[in-house]
């Protein structure tokens, strides 16, 4: 499927940000202009089923990445993905080719003590108001908040329909020199993970203080983590 690609800046460097489940490349509006300012070309795909990309029978992180592929360039200088977009994009590292991949606090073990509830979050989506997401995320910025209820409305829910299964698909290796960036709430990402990874060859920081979405709740300890990888 050929997805919905957002463009800004118009640097010689190129970088992929990938959103997560329920979000739309609106998820990047206060990051995607700070990379620009950094000579970037910055491309930000709507994942299937999100933001302004179509619709679909089916869904699942193969065919999430397999979009990836048709969609994006081959060879971009970094590529970040966020939760199911760091899954995604990890599927589709080998043939994207990025010269380096960030996987901030990805989704790639979901079942057990760390569960979703596709239909609690599709009920959810369909009726979130600003307040209670400020209340939920008081560190988010007005623009992430609009951001985000933007993302609820587009979204189809089904695309959340595959998490009734247990995931597990964290790498065997990083295909390309890979960073995962580390949530400091530790469900997808716990201590025990952190040092697989590690092992496996993958670097490896933790954004203490932060919950699952980074790059909103302290845009600052994001950004600062990336020194080396942008």
């Amino acid at each position: 499927m050929k997805l919905k690609v957002h463009e800004t800046g118009g640097g010689d460097r190129t970088a992929l940000l990938i959103h997560g489940v329920m979000a739309s490349a609106g998820t990047w509006c206060r990051v995607a202009p700070l990379l620009a300012a950094r000579g970037y070309r910055v491309l930000m795909p709507d994942l299937r089923g999100h933001g302004e990309s179509p619709h679909a029978a089916e869904y699942s992180p193969e065919l999430f990445a397999a979009d990836l592929v048709e969609s994006l360039p081959t060879g971009a200088d970094v590529a970040i993905g966020h939760s199911l977009g760091a899954l995604s994009l990890s599927l589709a590292a080998a043939d994207l080719r990025p010269a380096k991949a960030v996987y901030s606090d990805p989704a790639w073990r979901i079942g057990g003590d760390v569960g979703a509830d596709p239909e609690g979050l599709a009920a959810f989506t369909k009726q979130a108001t600003a307040e209670q997401i400020r209340t939920m995320c008081p560190r988010w910025a007005d623009e992430d908040i609009a951001a985000e209820l933007d993302g609820y409305a587009r979204w189809d829910v089904g695309a959340a329909a595959w998490l009734h299964e247990p995931v597990d698909l964290v790498p065997d290796r990083p295909v390309v020199p890979s960073l995962v960036q580390a949530a400091g709430d530790r469900r997808l990402v716990p201590d025990d993970l952190a040092a697989d990874l590690r092992a496996k060859g993958f670097a490896v920081t933790r954004v203490e203080g932060t919950g699952h979405c980074v790059h909103r709740d302290d845009l600052d300890g994001f950004m600062a983590s990336l020194e080396g990888w942008i």
